[in-house]
């Protein structure tokens, strides 16, 4: 099977996917010759990207801000939710301290964080 080896195959695939994407809808059938050709460069592409521009997983600090920023939870309110201090919280926050088991268990509780992201898993 075909595959993208150089950056400039990736952006030319790119280039196509996007001129695709203006010919194509949810409403063009599955077998129409553009749709199909969409399908496969889309598949080479995050092939292609999957390899050399990978996505790192969540740290805690990045998914704990972006729940806070979710539920429009300041400091303090996230503070009150967890039973903690302030000052806690921003350790937490900054990175420049852990939670503690329990504390990471109360956080994948109530802000819905998946348990493997507490625990850096």
């Amino acid at each position: 099977m075909a595959q993208i080896k150089t950056e400039k195959q990736y952006k030319a695939a790119c280039d196509r996917v996007n001129e695709l994407l203006k010919i194509v809808s949810n409403d063009t059938p599955a077998d129409d010759k553009n749709m199909l050709e969409l399908d496969l460069i889309s598949d080479l592409v995050a092939d292609y990207e999957e390899e050399h521009y990978p996505v790192a997983a969540p740290t805690l600090v990045e998914t704990i801000k972006l729940r806070m920023y979710e539920m429009g939870l300041t400091q303090t309110k996230l503070a009150e939710m967890l039973g903690l201090s302030t000052a806690r919280i921003s350790e937490i926050i900054t990175g420049k301290g852990e939670p503690s088991l329990k504390t990471g268990r109360e956080i994948s509780r109530k802000l819905n964080i998946d348990p493997a992201i507490v625990l850096g898993v």
